[in-house]
């Protein structure tokens, strides 16, 4: 009786092939090929062309894990990520981090997301740190007083800020120099508001976070000037309150009672939502009788019948230039960058529009 023999499938049976098989192919040493994954900058163009035409002819891969070994990098970024807040309608940090893992990977690099304690803004980052897991971090939580940089910077590790520092006048203290990037909150509420005066309103209510929040007030700050500069008054006119929808709800009605807006700008669509929602209960049409803009363009902005309003930050181009200023910090010679600030655009919907 005939034995019977068992064929591998090809993918199986196919070794992958290997940097001597690349060195063959172009005709160069392995050390030649070795350099043109790691360091291209050491081999004439021609040489560095015809390896890499090699490579992508075999479809050879990098060992990785070995290259780590070597250089003692693990290509990995580390991100401290907090859940969503319930009663909030603000998941714009996904179009963040969305472009940010591509952009990464487009630089050589993977995104680890990683969760720390509630109450203590530090929690996470020390196992990652003394385990060399992560060659640099991106933080995104940059309130005054947040001790992350603080934290990071005492102990030499490399970090990118999405968001100012805040400390001080110009958002960058002495002696802290690190790279971020940032949305200019401030010129987007300004668009907001001029949105509203060009259309006619001059009672223009400001519904905003509490005052400890300092973007919170770089964003008041928008509106507030605004309409200074068109001689009308912001007595009376603003609000503070906590980011939830029912804040919003309660901002609305105070300031529709005491100060008969026509119309309000909100330091985000959460707030924003909430003032929709009362002028709804008050029977009152939202861009025909009472306007609103929110801040963020959320999918709830998108979303919601007629369309709200709101200022959008280019998070996608936000993420591009933190990918931009971490390739700077990690390479060699390294390359410390300063502060990017980015504009914001106003989405118009039919919340602001009579």
């Amino acid at each position: 009786m005939g034995r019977t023999v068992r064929r591998l499938p090809t993918a199986y049976a196919a070794a992958p092939p290997t940097l001597a098989d690349v060195a063959e192919r172009a005709g160069v040493s392995r050390q030649t090929v070795s350099n043109a994954v790691n360091n291209p900058e050491l081999l004439r163009a021609d040489t560095l062309d015809r390896v890499r035409a090699a490579i992508r002819d075999l479809g050879y891969r990098p060992n990785r894990a070995a290259r780590n070994l070597r250089t003692r990098s693990t290509h990995l970024i580390g991100m401290r990520f907090a859940p969503a807040q319930e009663g909030t309608a603000n998941a714009t940090m996904d179009r963040f981090v969305h472009t940010l893992v591509e952009a990464s990977r487009e630089a050589g690099y993977h995104v680890l997301l990683f969760a720390g304690e509630a109450d203590d803004p530090v929690s996470g980052y020390g196992e990652l740190v003394r385990s060399t897991a992560v060659d640099a971090f991106v933080i995104t939580d940059t309130y005054l007083g947040n001790p992350q940089a603080t934290w990071l910077e005492g102990r030499s590790v490399p970090f990118v800020a999405f968001g100012r520092p805040w400390d001080d006048g110009d958002g960058v203290p002495a002696g802290r120099r690190h790279p971020w990037v940032d949305v200019d909150g401030a010129a987007g509420t300004r668009l907001a508001t001029e949105h509203l005066l060009d259309a006619g309103h001059t009672r223009i209510a400001w519904v905003g976070w509490r005052k400890d929040s300092v973007i919170g007030e770089d964003r008041r700050a928008g509106w507030s000037r605004a309409l200074r500069s068109r001689g009308l008054p912001t007595t009376g006119l603003a609000c503070r309150m906590e980011d939830t929808v029912s804040s919003g709800r309660e901002a609305a009605a105070l300031l529709l009672d005491e100060a008969a807006p026509t119309g309000f700008v909100c330091a985000s669509d959460t707030l924003a939502m909430g003032v929709l929602d009362t002028v709804a209960a008050r029977g009152l049409r939202p861009g025909a009788d009472v306007a609103v803009v929110g801040f963020d363009d959320s999918q709830v902005a998108q979303l919601t019948p007629g369309g709200l309003t709101s200022v959008r930050q280019p998070l996608e181009q936000v993420a591009v230039e933190v990918v931009g200023a971490l390739e700077g910090l990690l390479s060699v010679p390294r390359r410390v960058g300063g502060g990017v600030l980015l504009g914001p655009t106003l989405v118009v919907r039919g919340s602001s529009e009579r």
